[in-house]
């Protein structure tokens, strides 16, 4: 199937059920309970029945998972194997009740659609009106997969909260790996035979001054491997010299998820790292020898800081190594030129910034005039703004609270109201004599430390409560805010370019007065524009 060709056709009017397509259907309940099995049945005939009654769709018998959650797709093998299925190319088309049966994790089902759509196959959303097939479906996608931050946020401060209460119960989290130490019910001891290299490590760094590699090379000829039996890795090494914990010490927030799709993180400033001495944690390294292998560190990393990779500052910027010159193949470089104007940032071919013009007749771009040329092909390809709006308002409201605060409320006060009637008994007993005055006052103070710890849990579960309630004002704003960034009238959004450009070719017909360009999107394209520079006009053309 050819996504282009199809979105061609139902933009001069055809539907879905017009088309050509080898069909099947996705249907999963999470509970294996008899009105749930009774439930899939009706789904299964349901669109058993609706797949075969159009005359232009060819059936291909559909995937069921039974009794499995939604939250993850790791355990559900119906569906994995459908989507090994799409990626051989067995059918064209998707129907599914809605985005919460591919997952509960909005993240994850956006993550599966934009896979399938790279290999030609589509997904209809029933109940969330979403057919991924429409040309304004990649903008529904990462506008909820703008939304879906919330999700994320939620679900980190939940794991945070879970973090801290195990760290006070003197659990150690992480890695369960780490070299030197051997780890069970989240206890460490020390494993004295990995050790031995710890402290070797830390002894040539910091004493003998050698660098990483060098290290790696030394453990090697002196007969310590790693757990594979090769030299330690660089990296590796980097790691256990950073380690706070092979000094005693607890650390946390190291980094940070910067791109909740690809999970792709960076590390914070130390500044920002938690740190404590942890007497659960046994150290490997005397401290002083520790802090000074680190102080070393830091100090090579400055002198490293003018070295930073081009690939590293070539990936800054939204349409950095995606404009490509036609005439040399060469990705177009970014500059600033500074005028009494101020500064502008213009992207140039990579031969002629070598070279010179008479080496490449390819114009410099502006950023500013390809960011209003993506406006207005972003503005041609969502042709109802609305319809995109509400559909993505329909799917944050009917995301599932992942957690029923509510009802772990009212078990801790039901819990501290028997604890407050154990403490009337126990004052009933002291009254007639029952027990002794200082039995009454041990008891009791055992009664009142339960009742402090009762009564913080549930402080915390009521802010973590009201941290997940939308409130009809929070809905408004981001009703207004979709609105806003749909319109462009804060200019084109960088996210939305990183996500949907593929590449901008600069024809060779490109002159220094008029731009002929061919954009791709990775949903399709390529299309043809003619950017008229001195007007700021432009028009499509065939490609």
């Amino acid at each position: 199937m050819n996504i282009l060709r199809i979105r061609n056709e139902m933009r001069n009017g055809k539907t879905i059920f017009d088309l050509p397509l080898r069909v099947t259907f996705y249907a999963r309940v999470s509970t294996d309970k008899d009105e749930q099995i009774n439930s899939l049945e009706n789904q299964v005939q349901y669109y058993t029945e609706l797949i075969q009654s159009k005359q232009n769709w060819v059936f291909v018998p559909g995937y069921i998972d039974e009794g499995i959650s939604g939250t993850s797709t790791k355990k559900r093998d119906s569906f994995n194997r459908m989507i090994r299925d799409a990626k051989a190319g067995r059918f064209d088309f998707i129907i599914t009740k809605e985005i919460s049966r591919f997952s509960r994790s909005t993240l994850d089902s956006i993550k599966y659609t934009q896979e399938l759509l790279e290999h030609d196959v589509g997904v209809l959303f029933q109940n969330d009106n979403i057919n991924t097939l429409d040309s304004d479906s990649e903008f529904r996608l990462v506008v909820m997969a703008g939304v879906a931050q919330d999700e994320v946020r939620k679900l980190s401060e939940r794991l945070k909260f879970g973090f801290r209460q195990a760290i006070k119960n003197g659990h150690v989290l992480g890695n369960d790996k780490l070299w030197g130490y051997d780890k069970k019910d989240c206890v460490l001891t020390v494993n004295e035979e990995e050790a031995q290299v710890v402290r070797r490590i830390f002894d040539l760094y910091a004493n003998r001054q050698m660098g990483i590699r060098r290290i790696s090379q030394t453990l090697l000829d002196e007969g310590f491997t790693s757990r594979k039996g090769g030299a330690f890795n660089v990296l590796t090494i980097r790691h256990i010299l950073c380690n706070p914990k092979y000094k005693g010490w607890y650390c946390a927030n190291k980094s940070q998820t910067v791109d909740y799709r690809s999970k792709r993180k960076i590390l914070l400033d130390e500044s920002e790292w938690v740190m404590y001495p942890d007497p659960t944690i046994p150290a490997i390294v005397p401290e002083e020898l520790w802090d000074r292998a680190n102080a070393l560190y830091k100090c090579r990393s400055r002198q490293m800081m003018s070295h930073q990779s081009a690939a590293e500052f070539h990936n800054r910027y939204p349409y950095s190594g995606k404009i490509i010159c036609e005439e040399h193949g060469t990705s177009f470089h970014r500059q600033v030129l500074k005028s009494a104007k101020g500064e502008k940032e213009v992207w140039q071919c990579r031969v002629y910034r070598n070279r010179g013009r008479a080496a490449c007749s390819a114009p410099q771009l502006q950023t500013t005039e390809l960011d209003q040329i993506m406006a207005q092909i972003f503005d041609q390809l969502v042709q109802n703004k609305q319809t995109i709006i509400d559909a993505v308002m329909d799917v944050l409201q009917s995301v599932p609270d992942e957690h029923d605060y509510t009802q772990d409320i009212r078990r801790i006060e039901e819990d501290l109201s028997a604890l407050q009637a154990k403490k009337d008994r126990l004052l009933e007993m002291s009254i007639e004599g029952v027990i002794s005055m200082a039995e009454f006052k041990q008891r009791n103070d055992g009664f009142n430390e339960q009742v402090k710890a009762l009564e913080e849990k549930r402080s915390a579960l009521q802010t973590e409560a009201e941290k997940d309630q939308r409130t009809a004002t929070q809905l408004e704003e981001i009703r207004a805010a979709l609105e806003q960034e749909l319109s462009f009238q804060k200019g084109i959004n960088s996210a939305l370019v990183t996500t949907i450009l593929d590449k901008i070719v600069v024809k060779k017909s490109s002159t220094k007065e008029e731009l002929h360009l061919d954009i791709h999107l990775k949903s399709g394209g390529p299309y043809g524009v003619i950017f008229q520079r001195k007007t700021s006009s432009f028009r499509f053309t065939p490609s």
